[in-house]
């Protein structure tokens, strides 16, 4: 069977010019796990051309008891082009799910839900959390705003109650089978994708 490449093989013909281009890669090849645009580029180069295009959107997710979600949280805020991941509580993490994405995404660390609050009232963004509370408004008809942070509670014990009562709101997201909740990563891709359809494709809800 053939064996599959992954990326792509030495740059084929003459070098292109421009300051953004690897020497290194256009030499030797590049398998990074990046889009076709960015084959060959230095890493702060993409780094760069990123941080001119982020959306105004941010995620955090609540890190109390080593949650293993967070590394697919951060891979999708990079497919959905998030402005920044916040960690709050603990600061270690586990990478293997960003696959190498939190190379390319800003992360932030706060050590408590005050200070998180504090940062985020100071940038001036309203904070969503995401939850099935008694309180929670459907995702599918709230009018998501563009300047938001989107939180997360670990998996298993949700938001806390800290990150509850500083919301502007609490959102769940339609379920129709037997479970009550669902995997953390899979509740921030849905949310994420609802604000991109809001404000990248402007698709109002009903």
């Amino acid at each position: 069977m053939p064996v599959h490449q992954i990326g792509v093989g030495p740059w084929e013909g003459p070098l292109p010019e421009g300051g953004h281009w690897d020497p290194e890669l256009l030499v030797n090849g590049d398998t990074r796990n990046v889009v076709d645009q960015y084959r060959y580029w230095k890493h702060d180069a993409i780094v760069a051309d990123l941080d001119s295009k982020r959306h105004p959107f941010h995620v955090a997710i609540e890190n109390w008891q080593h949650d293993l979600n967070i590394g697919s949280v951060v891979r999708t805020a990079n497919a959905f082009m998030a402005k920044e991941v916040h960690i709050i509580g603990r600061r270690r993490w586990n990478r293997r799910g960003a696959m190498v994405t939190d190379r390319y995404q800003h992360v932030r660390h706060h050590p408590t839900v005050e200070e998180f609050v504090e940062w985020a009232q100071g940038e001036g963004l309203h904070i969503i959390g995401i939850d099935n509370f008694p309180d929670s408004v459907p995702l599918e008809t709230y009018e998501l705003p563009e300047n938001c942070v989107l939180v997360f509670g670990q998996e298993g014990p949700g938001l806390t109650p800290e990150v509850h009562a500083a919301a502007d709101a609490t959102l769940s997201i339609a379920q129709f089978g037997s479970t009550r909740s669902m995997n953390a990563s899979a509740a921030a891709a849905i949310a994420m994708h609802g604000w991109v359809r809001r404000h990248v494709f402007g698709q109002r809800v009903n």
